[in-house]
């Protein structure tokens, strides 16, 4: 297995654990690093106060290194960039635009700088930024989307790049490890299957929602308005496309979510909230910790490329 990303991060395993919002905090990112995959702390729309007492938690929990997700369309990024800085925290990714403006900032403080891309294009213009590393995601992920798939994305971006390729969407288990490396990954970033990790702080019933859930039960919702993200359908995704099939404004739809992924994972109202997971979600069948998760993939996909 290529250690190229292993060895610039300092990390035993080349999986990264997706910076969920609302999902992604100092629990479960500690126990990611502990176990030896990257720990992420997912930003999300919170404050940069926030985000400093998450990333002192972590290192209470764990000396290994961990990284920040720094949604960039987050009103506070500016503040949250010095705070990732200043802490000290060895890897950001990033989502939901161009981190350009931070990157020598982070380089000056030795913070690696790895963007999630959803096109070879963006990944092209991440390098010639300055990136580490791109997450090249595919559309089969929870929460926000592009609109390739992942097998599609990654032998692209891969041929495109000359920095490290980590795939993306829709990866669960060592077989899907085994695919992304073949295809040209140097790692791999898995979300929904930590979901369900033991030591996420996620409500019960967001985690048996997920653990329930069948191959066909993801819906894309916000297609229309150019903003699609995946969930588990439920009541809110039916009125969500309901709505939009009748045209409703992008205020109107905006006003039915604003809060329901804190519904879905604090309140653990799966009903009305937003429960957002990847179509890789019918695979997930039980909790376990993160280190049965991290060493049962790792083993299957050694198994695999061999």
């Amino acid at each position: 297995m290529n250690e190229r990303i292993t060895e610039l991060l300092g990390i035993s395993y080349p999986i990264f654990q997706g910076g969920m919002a609302w999902v992604a905090e100092h629990h479960l990112a500690a126990a990611v690093s502990e176990a030896g995959g990257l720990g992420i702390i997912g930003v999300g729309g919170a404050p940069a106060s926030w985000v400093r007492e998450e990333i002192r938690k972590t290192k209470e929990l764990t000396d290994k290194p961990f990284g920040v997700n720094l949604m960039l369309m987050n009103p506070e990024a500016d503040a949250i960039a010095d705070c990732i800085a200043e802490e000290g925290v060895k890897v950001v990714t990033t989502g939901a635009g161009n981190p350009g403006k931070y990157m020598q900032k982070m380089k000056e403080a030795g913070v690696k700088v790895i963007p999630v891309v959803a096109s070879v294009a963006m990944a092209r213009m991440m390098e010639r930024a300055g990136a580490d590393a791109v997450v090249a995601e595919g559309m089969e992920s929870g929460g926000h989307i592009g609109q390739t798939t992942t097998m599609c994305l990654i032998p692209q971006v891969a041929d495109a790049v000359s920095i490290p390729v980590i795939a993306a969407g829709g990866i669960g288990d060592g077989r899907g490890m085994a695919a992304a490396m073949i295809l040209g990954a140097e790692g791999v970033q898995i979300g929904t299957r930590f979901l369900v990790a033991k030591e996420t702080q996620v409500h019960d019933n967001y985690k048996q929602k997920v653990i329930a859930a069948k191959d066909i039960d993801t819906e894309i919702t916000g297609a229309s308005n150019g903003h699609p993200v995946r969930s588990l359908r439920n009541k809110m995704t039916r009125e969500y496309l309901r709505l939009e099939k009748e045209g409703a404004s992008f205020e109107e739809l905006e006003r039915m979510t604003l809060g329901s992924l804190k519904r879905a994972v604090v309140d653990g109202d799966v009903v009305d909230g937003t429960v957002m997971a990847g179509q890789i979600a019918g695979l997930v069948k039980r909790e376990q910790t993160c280190q049965e998760i991290l060493e049962e993939i790792m083993t299957e996909a050694e198994r695999y490329l061999k």
